[in-house]
């Protein structure tokens, strides 16, 4: 009865409207058999009482609860659409639109809401390896409403003088009575998916309390009382009331629930429906992009931004019929939101191993620069930057990308002024140029080494910084890279990034760049480094608790602080150990 009221649900029940009827059929049946049996005149209870529940027992023999004809109907009209497509046969729009008005999907914002969950249920079952039967009706599904999202709603937006507002259904009333902290899960403080409950009525995240018990604790994390036993109970409540959170706010389900999934999945559609539906979908919106309105292309270059969001096969249809080439021109365009849609899809689309590729044949880099130097928001140039990290996955396009100067500067323009999504995508677009080292040169002219370092010193997001640290120690492996860093004041940034960061990869940069400034830049550095007395222990730390890599760097940076100790600092440059290091490739 939950599922029958969760918003989104209304295609799937119909779908399994047979089946729905048949769990109903078989529990009223449930009670009836269990109240024929039941021995009322042994039990203690009032006459009023006793004759309800020979009502009640008489009403559910009677009970028949069959498909409502109308639903029966449709649900044929469904099945006839779905054979269609597998057929490979575009479906009649008369009798779509007819299935999309009996489950009164009234606008683009409805059909969205109904794929979501479709999308969840999908992920959920896919997660626990139970795909076989249900995942292939779902998958067609999700593809009729993709196609009728497409091509029935012309609007992204609900008219609302139209529309009546929903009644809020009982968990919906609930829901805003609720603190949404409570669903997060107390060990991880993420947003539960998978809801359980313990022994001592405790709720947590499945995966966090399994990790917990598989980890030798036999206690509950949150209030310490000794478990009598492991059973993990299903909080179902809980779990749809999240649902329904997510559904009310705008937040796709999907977004949490599939952080584990393994997007190779969808590679290859979930059934011949879903396939065929994308195919007639890429086909519509390339058409669009090329001879629509101005209106038809944004709202088409948006579509393919959805479609491409987490699927392999998806991306696959719509840069097989030809979509990079209208998305490039739409780049031009003087209106922000459909520039965004535009940069957005090609973004998705260069994650393809073919996206690339199309890009570039089709002379896209261009346009793409285009829009990371004057785009018409911040939005824009930001997703730009990751288009660029993504070509210069390509080795073959790291030399025409390197020679566009203002790759660089507007890369390192949006170091110094982007948000922190956008500078974590400028960062890896750089160092996806550093990769060829001809690129070197021209990266370090734009003075990108000055904007790295503030990331070092007034940004707390971690995984920001390590990415900066990654772009310095590939920066300081040559002379000019390394006096640059140097001159930068960074010495003292990254001895503390040594002795404070948490992550392993971050110590491992740290320890690259030290060892770089000390062949390269040499006593100025090796001194300082030397009369620090935190420095060895934590050297000493990477070498047993880093990799073979880091644990290689730490060794070198030892001998030279040893050889330091025992030669006087005049004949440093003589050292032994710093001739040797010279020839080193620092980063083999």
């Amino acid at each position: 009865m939950q599922d029958c009221t969760l918003e989104g649900s209304r295609l799937l029940l119909l779908a399994k409207s047979q089946h729905v009827s048949f769990l109903f059929r078989s529990l009223v049946r449930a009670v009836s058999t269990t109240l024929d049996v039941l021995p009322l005149h042994k039990v203690a209870i009032c006459y009023e009482v006793k004759e309800f529940v020979e009502l009640v027992a008489k009403q559910a023999r009677k009970g028949e609860f069959e498909v409502d004809p109308s639903d029966e109907f449709a649900t044929k009209k469904l099945l006839l659409v779905l054979q269609q497509f597998e057929r490979g046969i575009e479906p009649n729009m008369n009798t779509m639109n007819e299935i999309i008005d009996y489950l009164k999907i009234k606008s683009w914002n409805d059909c969205d809401r109904e794929i979501k969950f479709l999308e969840d249920e999908i992920s959920l079952l896919e997660n626990r390896d139970c795909n076989e039967r249900e995942v292939p009706l779902l998958s067609s599904l999700v593809g009729f409403l993709s196609y009728c999202r497409v091509v029935i709603f012309e609007s992204l937006d609900q008219n609302s003088d139209e529309l009546e507002a929903p009644r809020p259904s009982m968990e919906m009333i609930a829901i805003t009575c609720l603190n949404p902290e409570d669903f997060r899960c107390p060990i991880s403080l993420e947003l539960m998916t998978e809801p359980v409950t313990i022994s001592t009525g405790q709720t947590y995240d499945r995966a966090s309390i399994q990790k917990w018990l598989k980890s030798g604790n036999t206690t509950c994390p949150k209030t310490g009382e000794n478990l009598k036993n492991t059973e993990l109970v299903p909080n179902t409540t809980l779990k749809k009331l999240i649902q329904q959170f997510c559904f009310d706010n705008g937040i796709s389900f999907a977004r949490f629930s599939n952080r584990s999934r393994d997007i190779t999945r969808t590679i290859l559609p979930g059934s011949s429906a879903a396939a065929h539906a994308m195919q007639f979908l890429s086909w519509f919106l390339t058409r669009r992009l090329v001879f629509g309105t101005e209106k038809e292309k944004n709202k088409a270059a948006y579509e393919i931004r959805l479609l491409t969001r987490s699927s392999i096969f998806n991306r696959a249809c719509l840069i097989e019929v030809g979509t990079v080439p209208p998305l490039l021109e739409l780049l031009a365009t003087e209106d922000k939101t459909t520039q965004e849609n535009a940069i957005s899809a090609l973004m998705k689309l260069s994650k393809h191993e073919t996206g690339p590729q199309n890009i570039i044949a089709h002379n896209g880099l261009k346009p793409v620069v285009y829009v990371l130097r004057n785009g018409l928001s911040l939005e824009a140039r930001q997703i730009a930057a990751a288009i660029i990290f993504y070509l210069c996955s390509v080795k073959e396009y790291r030399k025409i990308i390197g020679e566009n100067q203002d790759v660089v500067h507007g890369l390192v323009k949006l170091v110094k002024e982007g948000t922190t999504c956008g500078k974590k995508n400028a960062v890896v677009a750089i160092f996806g140029l550093l990769l060829l080292p001809r690129n070197h040169q021209r990266v370090l002219e734009s003075g990108v080494v000055h904007a790295l370092v503030s990331i070092l010193a007034s940004s707390d997001k971690e995984e920001l910084v390590t990415e900066a640290l990654a772009v310095l120690a590939a920066l300081a492996e040559n002379f000019d890279g390394a006096n640059a860093v140097f001159e930068a004041s960074a010495l003292s940034l990254i001895i503390g990034m040594l002795r404070s960061a948490t992550s392993r990869v971050g110590k491992e940069h740290c320890a690259s760049i030290l060892l770089s400034l000390c062949v390269n830049v040499g006593a100025d550095v090796v001194g300082v480094l030397a009369k620090d007395v935190t420095v060895m222990p934590l050297l000493y730390s990477l070498l047993t608790n880093g990799n073979s890599h880091a644990a290689k760097k730490a060794r070198l940076l030892i001998k030279v602080l040893q050889d330091f100790n025992e030669t006087a600092s005049s004949r440093l440059k003589g050292s032994s150990i710093l001739r040797e290091m010279n020839g080193l490739e620092l980063r083999n």
